[in-house]
């Protein structure tokens, strides 16, 4: 049920792709389990932002026009960073799209830090449908 769902948001979100690069910044909000502290931050697509110990990489990010039913994906990449190293493993811990509607869809696994996307947003940094 869930790949079916999110194999449908996927043809429906690739199905337009004329405003695809409108949205070159990806926003998240990220729960360092610890502390209990949620944090926004974002990223901008094909360079690596940090949250604690994971890197993040958006690939695309892509929503739909204000005017339709709300629907917000982006596709990630994220990796640990091992401390002691100072260094990017090569694997990711996650790869896959993430859905700003259904956070518990296709969601980071991880044992200290919950990640999940909230909007894409225009190279300017503004929100594109008025929300931050």
């Amino acid at each position: 049920m869930r790949l079916l769902a999110a194999a449908s948001l996927f043809l429906a979100l690739s199905a337009a792709p004329a405003h695809a690069d409108k949205y070159p910044v990806a926003v998240f909000s990220g729960l360092d389990k610890t502390t209990a502290r949620v944090t926004s931050f974002s990223a901008r697509v094909n360079e690596p932002a940090r949250f604690g110990s994971l890197e993040v990489i958006v690939r695309a990010c892509d929503k739909r026009p204000p005017e339709e039913p709300p629907q917000t994906a982006a596709f990630l990449e994220i990796r640990q960073i091992d401390r002691e190293k100072d260094a990017v493993q090569p694997a990711p811990i996650f790869e896959g799209w993430m859905f700003a509607e259904s956070p518990g869809l296709n969601g980071l696994e991880h044992p200290v830090y919950d990640i999940w996307v909230t909007d894409c947003k225009t190279a300017s940094g503004g929100a594109s449908s008025g929300s931050e």
